[in-house]
């Protein structure tokens, strides 16, 4: 029966995808360029220091809070809901505690072959926020949660947007007791009053803040010289720097990481049993869950983006809405999604992505390529630290429409992108076909089953 099952199993052809798969898939890949191209093209130090330093016009304003609020973490979010979706889709002949063995083989397979194109990005294609070995480690233990119901999915899911949210708590009860008590130290100082020892620790804490929004701190000085080796013109002192911020900033986060993917996965699967990414809804439920999830979502991303453009030290809501608003917003997304394609005019704007789903491996690859290894290297056209964010966004919005418009002429001729084709022969331990077969649909893209 093993034997068998391992047989019959393949790709899921073009008959079988669900469009609005590919379409979600494209929009979040392509939308995540958005967030990675700042961390690419500028200097780390400016864009934590004070972001208005690198441009602050009214289109940089706008380009700036319209990703903040809209954008940042959410297209990472439909990108973890669907890693869910795909194990669904993958596992549809195991959902029995019997079945075979052949899926959880071919679904670890793939996610081990995945967490090594993951270190091929971080390591030759330099990228330090590379996504691929974060979702791969997390999806290595999401195979047995399949079979749960989608209540329980959606509270274990929603056990990392609460950790969040209560460690934020202390953070900022201790920032608010201490921007009410600066007034008051202060005005004892001016007095020439004697300050109690817990004025004087609030004293130096409050100089500590103001010191590290001025200059950054160690950190950031450190970041400064890293980025000026690496800018320096030579590959190794490139590659070293980037490599370099991976194991200084990122590794050290790995695990949070990890369990953000983890969880938001799982609410993926919750999602998906409930019918709700796949377009099984009714319209009036896509509307609810859009307003339900976008209202309060967006709100709090509002207010976060605005606390986050003080000249000084304040107390930040962020802290403690910041990732369940991101979930919010990420679920409302899918939401608007699935309303936009049951019209005539949603399905003609979306109809162009279905491609950039169905390669979204590749061009996630390429994106780093473009902006790593040309736009922004020693080598290339000078542009690293020179651009606001509109110009920053605007390379964004060019090199996106570039990549719709290879990904659906590339579709014409070859069944898969390059990266799917590779990562599928391998998973699948056996070559898959490249070209188009004639009359046939191209095949799915990254994260689909």
């Amino acid at each position: 029966m093993a034997l068998e099952a391992a047989a019959q199993l393949a790709p899921v052809q073009s008959k079988a995808r669900i469009d609005i798969l590919d379409i979600l898939r494209g929009l979040a890949i392509l939308g995540i360029f958005f967030m990675n191209i700042p961390f690419e093209g500028q200097t780390t130090v400016v864009m934590f220091n004070r972001m208005q330093m690198i441009g602050w016009a009214p289109l940089d304003q706008w380009s700036w809070a319209i990703v903040q609020v809209a954008l940042e973490g959410t297209q990472r979010g439909v990108l973890e809901i669907l890693f869910g979706c795909g194990l669904m889709v993958l596992a549809s002949r195991a959902m029995r505690p019997d079945g075979p063995v052949a899926v959880a083989d071919l679904y670890w397979r793939r996610n081990l072959w995945l967490l090594g194109f993951g270190l091929l990005d971080i390591f030759v294609f330099l990228w330090t926020g590379d996504i691929l070995h974060i979702y791969a480690l997390a999806a290595l233990f999401l195979f047995p949660f399949r079979l749960l119901g989608p209540r329980l999915l959606l509270a274990l899911g929603s056990l990392f947007a609460l950790g969040m949210a209560v460690s934020g708590v202390p953070i900022y009860l201790d920032r608010a007791e201490l921007v009410a008590a600066v007034p008051v130290i202060e005005k004892k100082v001016a007095a020439h009053q004697p300050l109690t020892k817990d004025e004087q620790a609030k004293q130096k804490d409050w100089q500590k803040l103001l010191e590290r929004r001025a200059t950054g701190g160690a950190e950031v000085k450190k970041v400064r010289e890293m980025e000026k080796q690496g800018h320096s013109g030579s590959f190794l002192a490139y590659a070293g720097m980037y490599i370099g911020f991976y194991f200084e900033f990122m590794a050290p986060q790995i695990g949070l990481s990890i369990a953000e993917a983890f969880c938001m996965m799982l609410v993926g699967i919750a999602l998906w049993k409930w019918r709700v990414v796949q377009g099984g809804r009714s319209t009036r439920f896509y509307v609810i869950l859009l307003l339900g999830c976008y209202v309060p979502g967006l709100i709090a991303r509002a207010i976060g983006a605005h606390e986050a453009l003080s000249p000084v030290p304040i107390v930040h809501s962020y802290w403690i809405t910041q990732e369940p608003a991101r979930i919010l917003v990420s679920i409302g997304h899918v939401a608007l999604v699935n309303l936009m394609v049951r019209s005539g005019v949603g399905q003609a704007v979306l109809a162009p992505f279905k491609a950039a789903g169905r390669t979204a491996f590749s061009l996630y690859f390429l994106q780093q390529f473009i902006a790593i290894y040309i736009l922004f290297a020693p080598w290339g056209p000078g542009l690293w630290g020179k651009l606001s964010w509109s110009g920053l966004y605007g390379i964004v919005l060019a090199v996106l429409v570039f990549e719709v418009i290879v990904a659906n002429l590339w579709l014409r001729a070859f069944a898969m992108g390059p990266m799917e084709w590779a990562w599928r022969s391998l998973a699948y331990v056996q070559w898959q076909p490249f070209r188009r077969r004639r009359g046939a649909g191209p095949e799915p893209g990254w994260a689909a089953a």
